[in-house]
C-alpha cells in the first residue's frame, strides 16, 4: 500500500468522531407544566462562554447499561382497562415505544405484590411439593396481558421478576403478610400473634419446602417462556429485611444464601435454565447483609448480581467496589406518598444519579400506572408516572413520567455510562456511538453552563428548575 493510501484511510477512520462532535444536537427540556419541549439546537464552540460553569463528559466508559424502565403490576393494568382502547394504546405507546419513553428492561412480580389486586401465588394448594397445581392462569388475564401489550410496541423489551412472598403455605406464619397491621382497618387479616419475629426467617427452612420453592421458580420461568416472555433474571426475594403488612417474607441472609446455593441454583442448573439469579432486592444500607451471600462459596457460584431497592442506597457503593465481577441492579425507586409533584421528580433524579454513578446497570421505577387515588389494598398512597381517573376516563402524566423520559429516551441496552465532572449530570454512549447527556438544574435561577465533549463546548443556559436531555 502506498503512503498516500495509508494517509487517506487514516483520515476516513477519523471522520466519525469529528462528525459526532460537529453534528446537530437535539435538546429537550422540561419545566413544571411545560414538558418535553424541543429547544433550539446549540452550536459547538471551541471555547466555553464567559461565566459559564463547565460540565465535562469524558470518553472513559463505566458500567454497561442493561436497560431502564418500570414495573408491571395488577392495579396498573386494572386502571388502564378503564380507558377506551385508543387511550390505553396511547399510554402503552408513550411508555414503551422506542420513539417515546423507550423503556427497555422492566420488572414484574411473581405472584402477589403490594399493588396486586389481592393475595395469591402460582400455587395455593398447601403442601403440593411436586407443584402439580402450579398455574399462571391468573397472570394470563392480568399481568401477562399488560406485558404483551408493551411487547407489541417494543418487541425487544426485557423482563426480570421477583416474588414479594412465597406461597403462604411455605411460610412459618402460613400467611402472605409478615407484619401485623396496627391500623384500625387491619387490611391483611393477620393476627398479631402470627406476626413474624425479626430477624428470624419467615420461610420454612425444611428440605421439602426448599425443594418445592426452587421448583416453583423453575416452573415460573418455563411457563412464561412458553407464553413468549423470557425472564432475563430473578431477584429471589423482594425486600427480605422487612416485616410488611402486604405480601412479604423476611429472610436472614444466611438462609437466603443457603436456599440459592443448595436449592435454587442447582435446580436451574439441572433444568438448563439460563435466567440469571440476583441476590436481592436488598432494602438495607448495611452491606454486610449482601456480603454474607457473596462470600459464601456454594451461593456465589450461582449469583450473577445483587439488586438494591431505594432503601439499599447505602450498600450499593460498597458492593460495587468490593465485588467488581458481579452485576449491580437498581430494582425499585422510592414509592412516594401520592404527591406526584415536581419535588418528587427531583428526589427521584437524586436516586437515578446515585445508583447509576455507583455502578447500577438498571434504573427501575415502581408504579408506572395507577388510578388517580394511587392507594394500595393495604392503605398506602403512592406515586405513579401516569394517573388514570377510572370514572372520568382521563389520563394525567406526572412530572416523574417526564423525568424518566429524559433518562430513557436516548439510552439503549448495551450503552455505557460515561465518566463526568460536575453535579446533576449523567452521560451515556450507545452501541452506535451516539451520546445522551442528562442535566438537571435544581436552582430557582437560570444557569449558564458549558458542556465539554471531545474538547468542544456546548454553551447553554438552563431554565430554572428544569430537566434537560441532549442527544449528541
Amino acid at each position: 500500500m502506498k503512503l498516500t493510501d495509508i494517509i487517506i484511510a487514516a483520515s476516513l477512520l477519523a471522520v466519525p468522531a469529528l462528525t459526532s462532535a460537529a453534528s446537530k444536537v437535539e435538546w429537550k427540556s422540561s419545566v413544571e407544566n411545560n414538558y418535553w419541549v424541543g429547544e433550539k439546537s446549540p452550536s459547538w464552540s471551541a471555547t466555553p462562554a464567559d461565566g459559564a460553569g463547565i460540565l465535562t463528559v469524558s470518553a472513559d466508559r463505566a458500567q454497561e447499561i442493561e436497560g431502564l424502565g418500570g414495573t408491571f403490576n395488577e392495579i396498573g393494568w386494572d386502571a388502564l382497562c378503564a380507558l377506551d382502547a385508543a387511550d390505553r394504546d396511547r399510554v402503552i405507546n408513550d411508555l414503551f415505544s422506542p420513539t417515546e419513553s423507550n423503556y427497555t428492561y422492566c420488572r414484574m412480580p411473581i405472584g402477589a405484590s403490594d399493588y396486586g389486586m389481592s393475595f395469591y401465588s402460582l400455587n395455593d394448594v398447601a403442601d403440593d411439593f411436586e407443584m402439580v397445581n402450579f398455574s399462571i392462569a391468573r397472570d394470563r388475564h392480568i399481568l401477562m396481558r399488560y406485558i404483551k401489550e408493551a411487547m407489541k410496541v417494543h418487541p425487544g423489551l426485557k423482563i426480570w421478576a421477583s416474588p414479594w412472598s412465597p406461597p403462604a403455605w411455605m411460610k412459618t406464619n402460613n400467611h402472605y403478610a409478615s407484619g401485623w397491621d396496627r391500623s384500625e382497618n387491619n387490611h391483611n387479616g393477620l393476627p398479631k400473634e402470627r406476626e413474624l419475629e425479626l430477624p428470624t426467617t419467615g420461610f420454612k427452612m425444611q428440605n421439602g419446602y426448599l425443594k418445592a420453592y426452587a421448583l416453583y421458580f423453575a416452573k415460573f420461568v418455563k411457563a412464561y417462556e412458553k407464553e413468549g416472555i423470557r425472564i432475563e433474571a430473578v431477584n429471589v426475594q423482594n425486600e427480605p429485611c422487612s416485616n410488611h403488612i402486604f405480601p412479604s417474607c423476611v429472610w436472614r441472609p444466611e438462609d437466603l444464601a443457603y436456599f440459592i446455593g443448595h436449592f435454587l441454583g442447582p435446580k436451574f442448573e439441572e433444568e438448563g435454565i439460563d435466567t440469571e439469579i440476583f441476590f436481592g432486592t436488598i432494602n438495607r444500607d448495611n452491606p454486610a447483609y449482601t456480603r454474607t451471600a457473596l462470600d459464601y462459596a456454594p451461593t456465589a457460584k450461582y449469583i450473577k448480581g445483587a439488586g438494591f431497592q431505594w432503601d439499599g442506597k447505602g450498600a450499593i457503593p460498597y458492593i460495587n467496589v468490593e465485588y467488581p465481577s458481579i452485576k449491580v441492579m437498581h430494582t425499585e425507586a422510592e414509592c412516594g406518598n401520592g404527591s406526584n409533584d415536581w419535588a418528587a421528580a427531583e428526589h427521584t433524579w437524586w436516586q437515578m444519579r446515585h445508583y447509576l454513578t455507583n455502578g447500577s446497570r438498571t434504573f427501575i421505577y415502581w408504579n408506572m400506572v395507577l388510578d388517580h387515588e394511587g392507594i394500595s389494598p393495604w392503605g398506602w398512597k403512592q406515586n405513579a408516572l401516569i394517573s388514570v381517573n377510572k370514572e372520568e376516563k382521563t389520563v394525567r402524566y406526572n412530572p416523574e413520567f417526564y423525568l424518566m423520559k429524559h433518562l430513557c429516551r436516548y439510552v439503549n441496552p448495551g450503552a455505557h455510562r460515561l465518566l463526568t465532572e460536575g453535579d446533576d449530570l449523567l452521560a451515556f454512549v450507545n452501541p452506535d456511538g451516539s451520546r445522551a447527556v442528562m442535566i438537571v438544574n435544581r436552582d430557582n435561577e437560570a444557569k449558564k453552563i458549558a458542556l465539554k465533549v471531545d474538547d468542544r463546548y456546548l454553551n447553554i443556559t438552563l431554565k430554572p428548575k428544569s430537566f434537560n436531555t441532549f442527544n449528541i
